[in-house]
């Protein structure tokens, strides 16, 4: 196990270390820099001034060379100052990473909570009513759209009802974790909501192959009871590929919620990728692309170490 967990971790430092290069060179590529956009907004700026910014900020060197000062600075904890909000980028990310955080495990806990019960209750009742009736209610939460399904929820809840609060993480001036869970009512409903079907279905197929095998059959045929049987056979072996599935949509999870943050004016990492992006902050937009990858790499990780709480016959060399 030991070993296997050594692998992992070079295999995902390996990882992150191409994918920062990539990263770091789509975005150098982009048109303009952040010289160029200020000589855009100050007319009164010189050419010399210009030559003077690119020297400073390292501009006017290969983009290689570039990426390499940059790498070294991040392996020794500096990630470089953000110009978007004039601080450096540690402290940019904080606020914003600590929201999606909230909204991200809220939505999925929410959204697993359901589909999970639900998608192996469709399997118990194949092709019966009751799970023609699931599929179709799983069917329509994937039809939905986070948009339209957000701006409804504000109508119905925080315009028409006026029982929660329609954006935002907190009341102006503060009101406590009570105030926060309000404000997170409808991002995560909305969030669950449109994931809850894909998950369902996910179950649902896997639960499904699992009653299928030989040793079900075998286990009823030495006396097990039915429940015993689902819940500590079949259920067991039909989470591990929906743990899979899981884990590789953390990190589309953590940088996918711009949507979402969108419509409920919620101030997120997916919002926080997206204005870097967009006003070309090369530090800030390279920070919140790679905690995503990096989020993603911890996620299929950890399916690893769930492998074999699911299933002992599993072992890891």
């Amino acid at each position: 196990m030991a070993r296997h967990l050594i692998y992992r971790l070079a295999q995902a430092a390996l990882v992150m270390l191409v994918m920062s290069f990539v990263v770091y060179g789509l975005i150098g590529l982009m048109p303009g820099d952040p010289v160029e956009l200020m000589m855009a907004g100050s007319p009164t700026i010189t050419p010399g001034d210009v030559a003077r910014l690119k020297a400073l900020y390292g501009l006017d060197q290969p983009l290689v060379l570039r990426y390499w000062h940059w790498l070294t600075m991040a392996l020794s904890g500096n990630l470089g100052f953000s110009r978007l909000s004039a601080l450096p980028v540690i402290d940019t990310l904080g606020p914003p990473l600590a929201n999606t955080a909230a909204l991200m495990m809220s939505s999925l806990a929410a959204a697993m909570l359901a589909a999970l019960p639900i998608g192996a209750l469709a399997a118990l009742r194949h092709r019966r009513p009751l799970d023609h009736a699931l599929n179709l209610a799983a069917f329509a939460a994937i039809s939905l759209p986070v948009f339209w399904l957000g701006l409804v929820l504000i109508i119905a809840f925080a315009v028409g009802l006026a029982w929660l609060p329609a954006s935002g993480v907190e009341t102006v001036g503060g009101g406590g974790i009570a105030d926060r869970l309000r404000h997170l009512v409808l991002p995560v409903s909305a969030l669950a909501l449109a994931s809850f079907g894909h998950y369902m279905r996910y179950m649902r197929a896997a639960m499904i192959g699992a009653l299928r095998q030989d040793w079900i059959r075998t286990a009823r045929a030495k006396g097990l009871s039915w429940a015993r049987v689902v819940l500590h056979h079949a259920l067991r072996n039909a989470l591990i590929p929906v743990v899979t599935i899981l884990a590789l949509d953390l990190g589309t999870l953590f940088s996918g919620v711009l949507v979402t943050e969108t419509v409920f004016a919620y101030p997120g990492m997916g919002k926080l990728i997206y204005d870097a992006v967009m006003g070309n902050d090369y530090n800030l937009a390279l920070a919140g692309l790679m905690l995503a990858t990096g989020l993603t790499l911890f996620g299929s990780l950890l399916a690893d170490l769930l492998y074999g709480l699911l299933d002992p016959r599993i072992h890891f060399r």
